[in-house]
């Protein structure tokens, strides 16, 4: 059934919670609502279900308005799972997830074959029937929300709001609970969950709504929502999205914006590869800096990541020596530069002539997780040179790449005089 939430608010005595949110959720659609603490996603989510009523606005479910009928009635349209699944009373599992069947009989009847029927099938789904005959108040935060997910399978609704699903479950529950939410969308029921986890939401939901501060700040696809700019406004955090390598799906990664520096330079270059340079690379696009890198190897997680954020890279075929063209290219982007990093960057035979390029550079930074006797296939003359990059650079771990490179940027040295590297790589 159709959803259709027109122009919500509502406030708890002065304090605004909901403005003017309005949004449509079609049939066999599961939606996302993501957004900071305090950006209205659960207060949105009990207005859905009709256990609080907007102070102005309306809420349908397949043209039933849910505050306008009796609560059973409602009951029979949308099941709830909260994000709190404790219980007051120590029921059996089985007993609370048959009390999702009670919109379903009169108040005072006995469950009849539908109901068990409902019950068996809902706890079998999530995987919960050996834990029938416990007590609710004796099994696991975890187990506990997967009953409650249960109770609501078993009511049997077209309509599901979910309030944080996955909150307390362990990485395996949480992608096994979630792939059953999308079977059951896939089956037809409508979805409108609350998702903490960014990535998750992106990998399972058909659409996301980003709330800030009450009001709907992006509504659509995933890759619409979860872009730099909208989530450094809701969250104020920089981040940086890029493509998970094995679902494809947005991957989001944060940095506080309260860790970046007020100057930064107006372009840096990045010598290097792997995750040090990759990481290089992210933080420095998401505080806006023009990044450029290379050269890298295609295959390299650096490459994929610049390629992802559209970072200009100078990318190499794997085991290939570098052209004229491509170190001329460095060499320009190195000099034009405001500081260099050179973050775990490998030298051999085929690109050894690219640490000359470095002289070009009056503000270096060095980042390492690999010493360099393990990255150096070029000889001693190779390691002479860098050594003295590294007596003149800022050496830090790649999480204070900002602060290094404003640091080296503001603090320039003349370069060092070169040490020129022989023909055989000694």
């Amino acid at each position: 059934m159709t959803i259709t939430v027109d122009d919500c608010s509502l406030s708890f005595g002065e304090l605004s919670v909901l403005q003017s949110v309005s949004l449509s959720i079609e049939p066999g659609e599961f939606v996302g609502l993501v957004g900071p603490n305090g950006a209205g996603k659960t207060t949105l989510l009990r207005v859905i279900s009709g256990a609080l009523e907007p102070g102005s606005g309306s809420v349908t479910v397949g043209g039933v308005d849910v505050h306008g009928v009796p609560s059973r009635t409602s009951s029979r349209l949308v099941a709830v799972v909260p994000q709190d699944a404790s219980l007051s009373f120590s029921f059996p599992v089985r007993d609370v997830v048959e009390m999702g069947r009670h919109p379903h009989r009169s108040r005072f009847s006995s469950p009849g074959p539908d109901d068990r029927a409902a019950v068996e099938h809902a706890l079998e789904r999530t995987r919960t029937a050996e834990l029938a005959d416990r007590p609710i108040d004796e099994i696991s935060g975890g187990q506990r929300q997967r009953v409650v997910l249960a109770r609501a399978i078993a009511q049997e609704t077209p309509v599901m709001v979910l309030d944080e699903p996955t909150a307390s479950l362990d990485i395996n529950h949480q992608v096994e609970t979630l792939e059953l939410v999308r079977e059951l969308v896939e089956e037809g029921r409508t979805v409108i969950a609350a998702i903490h986890d960014l990535d998750l939401a992106a990998r399972y939901c058909d659409r996301l709504v980003l709330l800030a501060d009450g009001s709907v700040a992006r509504d659509g696809p995933p890759s619409s929502v979860l872009t730099g700019g909208a989530l450094a406004d809701a969250f104020d955090a920089n981040a940086v999205v890029t493509p998970n390598p094995v679902t494809g799906t947005e991957a989001v990664t944060a940095f506080a914006a309260d860790r970046e520096p007020e100057r930064l330079p107006d372009r840096v270059h990045v010598l290097g590869s792997g995750s040090a340079a990759a990481g290089a690379v992210a933080r420095l696009e998401a505080a806006g800096v023009a990044v450029s890198l290379g050269p890298v190897s295609s295959g390299d997680a650096a490459a994929e990541t610049a390629r992802s954020l559209d970072v200009e890279t100078v990318e190499t075929d794997p085991f290939e020596p570098i052209s004229a063209a491509q170190r001329a290219t460095v060499a320009t982007l190195v000099r034009d530069a405001d500081a260099t990093v050179l973050a775990d960057f490998v030298v051999g035979s085929g690109n050894r002539s690219i640490l000359e390029t470095v002289d070009e550079s009056d503000s270096l930074v060095v980042i390492e997780t690999r010493s360099f006797a393990e990255r150096n296939f070029a000889g001693g003359a190779a390691r002479e040179r860098y050594e003295r990059y590294r007596e003149r650079a800022l050496e830090v771990p790649v999480s204070r790449v900002l602060e290094a490179v404003t640091a080296a940027e503001g603090n320039r040295s003349g370069p060092q005089s070169s040490v020129p590297i022989d023909s055989d790589g000694e």
